[in-house]
């Protein structure tokens, strides 16, 4: 998705770094983010991964790149980022990879059904180096159980905010926060078997999202 069909998706000043379209972006990468600041839109650049300002190093502890939205508003990883520092994550759609016994992970992409963008749900913090005093801007994504649509699939999946829920999501009180933490519609998702080159974060290329032919 071009950076200016981002930006204006999400009513965001373009600040981010777009150097190509992206079909399978893994943890520990840079991905655009929308944020407030000032009061304005920001689309801007961080680490997915969130990482504790108390971590001495990015490996003292595992790479969060989910928070789960039930006790988002009370774990010490998140409480904070979700009381002041929510964001937004712009996507096309996202991967999900359905256990299948005597065949192993098979995976999907799952998409808006009306092939809109969407916006996940997400937190954000700085981490600064103790020795370095290098600064990292780190995000990641809120999630909850999943829609009886895509159950099957998997468990659970990220929350997706809606244009006329942006600004509560990044404005709102955490209460009304809160309130937005829930399953897709029903219908919402569109979704289909692909591949199995997703599985390996080297392979960024659109021919990832061509339905599997079996």
């Amino acid at each position: 998705m071009p950076g200016e069909m981002v930006s204006e998706w999400f009513s965001a000043e373009l600040r981010a770094t777009f150097e190509r379209a992206r079909y399978n972006i893994a943890p520990s990468q840079i991905i655009p983010v929308v944020v407030e600041y000032e009061g304005q839109r920001i689309l801007s650049d961080m680490r997915w991964g969130l990482i504790p300002h108390w971590f001495k190093s990015p490996s003292d502890g595992p790479m969060l790149n989910n928070a789960r939205g039930e006790t988002v508003h009370e774990k010490p990883s998140f409480r904070s980022a979700f009381a002041k520092r929510r964001c937004i994550i712009p996507a096309t759609g996202f991967y999900e990879w359905h256990a299948k016994k005597g065949v192993g992970k098979e995976p999907y992409f799952i998409r808006p059904a009306d092939k809109n963008p969407m916006g996940f749900a997400g937190l954000w913090q700085v981490w600064t180096h103790p020795e370095s005093k290098d600064r990292w801007v780190t995000t990641t994504i809120v999630t909850t159980a999943a829609s009886k649509q895509i159950a099957d699939i998997h468990h659970r999946e990220p929350v997706s905010l809606q244009p006329n829920t942006f600004e509560t999501w990044l404005r709102g009180t955490p209460a009304e926060a809160q309130s937005l933490i829930k399953s897709a519609d029903e219908g919402y998702f569109d979704f289909y078997r692909v591949g199995l080159e997703v599985n390996k974060a080297r392979h960024d290329v659109p021919e990832l999202l061509e339905p599997l032919v079996e």
